[in-house]
């Protein structure tokens, strides 16, 4: 009789285990299975206004409607959005606090900076590149070159002559005017502005003699006959500025730099919450009405997957990298 009650014991003990594992395991999917279940939160490590904010506020108000949950944009500026790529890498992985932002966040910083406190590679979950952003090399519209070759020309012909526009060292358009450099075999001088407003006022007033820009922020002043559009640098052409070749139909595809703006995940949140984030924008980035408010800013909506991503951030990485070292370009 007490051999039975043990079994009966041991039974119940055993039964209680099991039934408290499937609860714990349960408990433990549940916030992957039913993601989400409060609001998400998009960092943008870039004050409102700008190009990321444009994207993320976009993307977020889409997202919104498709999740049935909040979507909110945290703008968190700072330290050429090291502060904001911070908080999410260090945010838990649950797939409530995703990042926005341009390439710098991923490729560049990563590239010209040795002491970044995270590596994007390995503490970023890639879910989505969402917009591309091409960049315009300009002149004033009073500029005697009339094409990038006269330019370079005169580049090459008198070293450091040819003054123009980047945000500071490292920049967009510091890497641009250095790759240019490296694939024309010329020097020119960069002259550091605060930002692109500055910029192009000051290649219009004759500061500078030329600038590497944003197509969102040159396009209006091309349009207007104040400023003359010479390459795209990048790949591809601007639906903005459809006429303008780029450095590779120029015979320059060393020197092609394509911005772009992505999302992603901490490192570490569960592949459920991820997969359904990759569905989500994917299905997000097929509508027209945010393909539209996109194009506005002068960008143009993609859908690039995680692995692409991934094998994208891996390649600048290492073609930035490299750049640095030979153009001596040094970022603390």
């Amino acid at each position: 009789m007490k051999s039975l009650v043990r079994v009966s014991l041991l039974s119940a003990v055993l039964a209680t285990f099991a039934s408290a594992s499937t609860l714990s395991l349960a408990q433990t999917a549940a916030p992957s299975e039913a993601w989400p279940q409060r609001t998400v939160r998009l960092v943008a490590p870039f004050p409102p206004g700008g190009g990321t904010d444009a994207v993320a506020r976009a993307l977020g108000q889409k997202l919104s409607t498709r999740l049935g949950k909040p979507v909110v944009i945290d703008n968190k500026p700072g330290a050429s959005t090291i502060i904001g790529t911070d908080s999410v890498v260090k945010a838990e992985p649950d797939g409530y606090t995703l990042l926005v932002s341009g390439s710098t966040s991923y490729t560049v910083n990563a590239a010209l900076r040795p002491k970044l406190p995270y590596d994007p590679l390995k503490d970023l979950a890639p879910v989505a590149i969402v917009a591309r952003a091409p960049l315009v090399i300009v002149v004033s519209a009073s500029s005697p070159h009339k094409d990038l070759a006269t330019l370079l020309a005169a580049a090459k012909a008198a070293p450091k002559t040819i003054n123009y526009a980047t945000f500071g060292s490292g920049s967009a358009p510091h890497l641009v005017g250095a790759l240019l450099e490296q694939a024309a075999g010329v020097r020119l001088q960069d002259v550091p502005y605060r930002g692109s407003a500055q910029a192009m006022m000051g290649l219009i007033g004759g500061e500078i003699q030329m600038a590497i820009d944003t197509v969102a922020s040159a396009a209006p002043h091309v349009r207007s006959g104040k400023l003359r559009a010479l390459a795209i640098a990048g790949n591809e052409r601007a639906r903005a500025l459809p006429s303008v070749s780029t450095v590779r139909e120029l015979k320059l595809p060393d020197a092609a730099f394509d911005g772009w703006y992505a999302v992603a995940a901490p490192a570490r949140t569960p592949a459920p919450i991820v997969d359904k984030l990759v569905k989500e924008v994917e299905a997000a980035m097929r509508d027209v009405q945010l393909q539209d408010q996109i194009r506005a800013q002068g960008m143009e909506p993609v859908f690039v997957g995680p692995k692409a991503m991934h094998a994208a951030m891996e390649d600048e990485i290492g073609r930035y990298r490299a750049l640095a070292h030979r153009a001596q370009i040094v970022v603390e």
